[in-house]
């Protein structure tokens, strides 16, 4: 699809910032800024990360980006949170990655976990327990639904769970889907369900890259099946839960409730990092292209990727409310920060990559959107390749300034 577009990297990060402080806060730079640079030539955008974040409340002043939000610590001591999702009275569960799901009442961490995993739940390297779902009718059934990392024999796999809450504890209900390719690394993890109350999840190659071209194989997919684990009639291939192809370790998912489009961040080799416009039954190219290389149209280029920076993009979501509205917002691991995507006016691609927050608090997780305009912020430091400060980790609350 031509409908990408070439960023040349940013001359200087002073000019960005003048341009951002003399919009209205929150609003992008000037769409004089985004037409001067190449729209409509048909490539993906290069968009480096920045070397300077932005702390809340930060003067106005030159060199500065405006940042919208207050940040505020909710919650400390959490061990390497993956995932946050919210009932609608408000109590918030986490899923920390050694396996347990900790549960956040009025703000408060309580003491006992919803569920403790035992054998053969496995946490090694970047498995264990990941991604967590709420489903819409929580509320008279009681469903969560869980990927994690789990021994089958010498090999390590990874598994869908739909969970039963009652009484403040959980239990296993059934297995939705089983036998994912995993391994110490590469395990994907993020499960989501979309606006057709369906679930998706995205799927890691384990270092495998030859899985994620193979469309029998679940590894380096985006996967797409009912709350009850059945296969839609309706995805792109019979009797298979593939909903799209060739990725290396998507990590992100999120959806533009307006028009549907699905977005995935998804971790590149050893840069070229991505945000990628998900289509039903399309190849996303890992690992024959990266970058802009779409194999002369064999493969969807990404909206936007890291260039010969590195941001090991996690969680993301779509922000409906508040400053950022219209915007993706992702959360970086490596690049230790959080990235404001802007998109264009129809979704189609990105006019600007903002970086936020760089280095405030070391590796960021996950972010999600929340009630009043708020975003919600993991830390990642206790996951072994971070490094540990006072309190982490830690879940942070962004909230829009009056």
């Amino acid at each position: 699809m031509n409908n990408r577009l070439t960023v040349p990297l940013y001359a200087s990060l002073l000019s960005m910032a003048l341009l951002t402080a003399s919009c209205t806060p929150g609003d992008p730079a000037s769409s004089s800024q985004s037409s001067s640079q190449g729209e409509g030539t048909g490539q993906g955008q290069t968009a480096k990360g920045s070397n300077h974040g932005a702390t809340a409340g930060e003067s106005e002043e030159q060199g500065s980006l405006v940042v919208p939000y207050q940040a505020s610590v909710l919650v400390e001591g959490l061990n390497a949170p993956w995932e946050i999702v919210t009932a609608a009275d408000g109590q918030m569960f986490v899923t920390e990655r050694p396996g347990t799901i900790r549960v956040i009442t009025d703000g408060k961490l309580e003491s006992e976990p919803l569920i403790e995993f035992e054998a053969p739940f496995n946490e090694e390297g970047e498995g264990g327990l990941l991604g967590l779902e709420i489903d819409p009718n929580f509320e008279s059934n009681g469903y969560l639904y869980v990927y994690h990392s789990y021994l089958d024999g010498q090999d390590i796999a990874n598994r869908v769970l739909r969970l039963k809450v009652n009484g403040g504890k959980a239990v296993i209900d059934r297995e939705l889907l089983a036998d994912i390719p995993g391994g110490v690394n590469h395990n994907g993890g993020r499960i989501k369900i979309g606006p057709d109350e369906r679930l998706y999840i995205t799927t890691g190659e384990r270092y495998e890259p030859e899985l994620a071209q193979d469309q029998n194989s679940l590894g380096g997919k985006i996967l797409r099946i009912g709350l009850d684990g059945s296969i839609p009639s309706d995805n792109p291939w019979p009797n298979s839960p593939v909903y799209s192809m060739g990725h290396r370790n998507a990590q992100g998912l999120a959806w533009n409730p307006d028009n549907g489009y699905l977005y995935a961040t998804e971790h590149g080799q050893r840069n070229h990092d991505e945000i990628n416009r998900i289509i039903a039954g399309e190849n996303y190219g890992w690992p024959e292209v990266e970058g802009d290389d779409d194999g002369g149209g064999a493969y969807q280029a990404p909206l936007a990727h890291s260039g010969n920076e590195t941001w090991a993009p996690s969680g993301v979501a779509y922000i409906t409310e508040g400053p950022w509205a219209g915007s993706l917002v992702a959360a970086n691991l490596r690049g230790e920060q959080l990235l404001r995507v802007i998109l264009s006016e129809d979704g189609t691609k990105v006019e600007q990559v903002v970086p936020f927050f760089k280095g405030e608090w070391g590796r960021i997780r996950n972010v999600s959107a929340g009630e009043d305009g708020k975003l919600y912020v993991l830390t990642n430091n206790r996951d072994g390749r971070g490094t540990p400060r006072d309190g982490d980790d830690k879940l942070i609350v962004l909230t829009p300034e009056a």
